[in-house]
């Protein structure tokens, strides 16, 4: 016998139902989540590139820096999401405070950062400590986040497009993402507007929005009372710090400044490239810092120009190539000789050669040689103006001079490889010269004679010479911080000549007599770099720079 079927209605179905919690849509977090994945993602990106850009200011030798900064910091991303694993059971907290604590080390950290360099004179354990602090926070990021999202909605199953895997490409493609994001806004939007410290605090108060506003906002649910009161004044003390050193920055940097260059500080300013920096009193002669380097004493600057200008002028020398001089030094130098018909200057950053232009101790130590109507100034990057140059430039130049920063520093090694001297070669006449800065010969000799070297490979005879009398304790190297030593009180030089025959050291018999040179004072300075002569060392390329002791 078949018994009758019972239809339940559906509201008398649902009536009957156990009772069940209400659960928060997994659509519903997702979107917030993957959000503040891309903004913490940014944020930390941004970190990195700050910790790597000022110590490469700081420190030196950008290609060290960077590979520290960023070997440590994915070590320490490493150790962070293992730390993580004790979180889980308290995964909202968890990401809510470690969302403050990257807020307030990740902001505050180029401000510690310059102030150890400033009244320590050593920021090298500093950077360390902040790429270790940085990775591990971030590190923990994306553990504490999978596994908030996990316990929301429904339990991931085999083929649910809601499953673990799916959730962990959602939140590293977000993380990506942000990455670039935040690697693009770096260069292009938070240096030029806000610049290093006061970027560095404007990300992390939004770091601290973007993650306390998260947990507070959507997991609101999984903190206690207690907890939601921790996360709520923490993050508001968070805020409030990053808020007065943003107020603050001005004067901590006018500080910081004096305490790296002294009371004298006449003008400050901040190019597109670097830091200018002009000191002296209203009297006295000024001395030029970029990028916290000295780069010229107007005590002895004469010596150098004179050693770097005037053996190359003993020819003829009626057009000149200077690469880099912004400073317009070495241009004064080379108009003081009769017969000099044009003077083209390859100068990468436009800020040095207007500052030169305009600010009175400068201009007056130049001479004004900038307003001279034989002198042109060229804006562009000197090893991409020079590829171009052979088919550009009708006339080939007598004399070329490279009045750039020493060797060592990573970012001019390009301009003292075997390429950009064989750049310099097609340009060059057939009885043309060429004058290279090439260090401290004394501090530096292995640097030194890589030049030396370097030029040999492409093609030049050389000549050493160097000129004593710099200004003692300034490094000429790219670590300012490293010891408390006098620096170097040597500049070394090299004449070069296309072919075999190495170039007579002397001075043009038609020349005004340089105050600091003599036949005499040549000789001796050519003996005096070839007793540092030892085995020659290889030649530096653009894909193996050999620069560096």
């Amino acid at each position: 016998m078949i018994e009758p079927t019972l239809t339940v209605p559906p509201e008398e179905r649902a009536r009957r139902a156990p009772a069940r919690r209400p659960v928060r849509p997994r659509e519903a977090v997702r979107f917030p989540v993957l959000a503040v994945v891309f903004v913490c993602a940014a944020c930390g990106l941004v970190y990195e590139l700050e910790l790597v850009a000022l110590s490469s200011y700081l420190i030196g030798d950008s290609v060290t820096q960077a590979s520290v900064v960023l070997s440590v910091m994915v070590f320490a991303m490493g150790v962070g999401s293992l730390l993580a694993k004790r979180l889980r059971c308290r995964a909202a907290v968890g990401f809510g405070l470690v969302e403050a604590a990257l807020a307030l080390v990740g902001g505050c950290s180029a401000m510690v950062l310059y102030a150890a360099f400033a009244w320590l004179g050593e920021s090298r354990y500093v950077v360390v400590a902040f790429s270790l602090a940085i990775g591990v926070l971030i590190g923990a990021e994306i553990p504490l986040l999978m596994s908030l999202m996990q316990r929301t909605g429904r339990k991931a199953g085999a083929g649910d497009p809601d499953d673990a895997a799916g959730t962990v490409a959602d939140l590293f493609a977000a993380d990506y993402v942000g990455a670039l994001v935040g690697g693009l806004a770096f260069p292009f939007l938070l240096l030029p507007w806000l610049g290093q410290l006061t970027g560095a605090l404007v990300t992390g108060a939004v770091n601290a929005v973007a993650g306390g506003g998260l947990v507070l906002w959507v997991f609101r649910r999984d903190l206690t009372a207690r907890s939601r009161a921790l996360l709520l004044a923490v993050n508001l003390g968070v805020l409030a710090v990053l808020a007065t050193a943003t107020v603050l920055v001005d004067d901590f940097e006018q500080a910081a400044r004096r305490a790296v260059y002294g009371e004298d500080v006449r003008v400050a300013v901040h190019t597109d490239l670097q830091e200018v920096v002009v000191t002296g009193g209203p009297e006295g002669p000024p001395d030029l810092f970029l990028d916290g380097r000295l780069r010229v004493s107007g005590r002895d600057e004469y010596r150098y120009h004179e050693a770097l200008v005037h053996p190359a002028m003993n020819g003829p020398h009626a057009r000149v190539l200077i690469v880099g001089g912004g400073d317009g030094m070495a241009v004064r130098e080379v108009l003081r000789h009769p017969g000099v018909r044009s003077v083209t200057v390859v100068e990468l950053d436009p800020g040095v050669v207007r500052l030169a232009r305009t600010d009175p101790a400068l201009a007056r130590l130049n001479a004004r040689a900038f307003l001279d109507p034989r002198v042109r100034v060229v804006h562009e990057d000197a090893f991409h103006w020079l590829r171009g140059a052979a088919d550009r430039v009708r006339e080939r130049y007598d004399v070329v001079l490279s009045d750039l920063p020493d060797p060592g520093i990573t970012s001019s090694t390009k301009l003292y490889s075997e390429e950009f001297y064989g750049l310099v070669a097609r340009v060059l006449g057939p009885s043309g010269r060429f004058a290279v800065h090439a260090g401290s010969v004394t501090d530096r000799p292995r640097t030194y004679w890589t030049v030396d070297a370097t030029l040999r490979a492409a093609g030049f005879a050389t000549r050493p010479y160097s000129a004593s009398g710099r200004t003692p304790g300034f490094a000429a190297g790219p670590d300012r911080s490293a010891g408390t030593g006098p620096g170097p009180c040597d500049w070394g030089f090299l004449l070069a000549v296309p072919g075999d025959r190495p170039p007579v050291l002397g001075l043009a018999p038609d020349a005004p007599r340089p105050r600091s040179l003599g036949a005499d004072a040549l000789a001796v300075a050519a003996a005096r770099a070839e007793r540092t002569r030892g085995a020659a060392p290889p030649s530096s390329t653009l894909v193996h720079p050999r620069y560096g002791d």
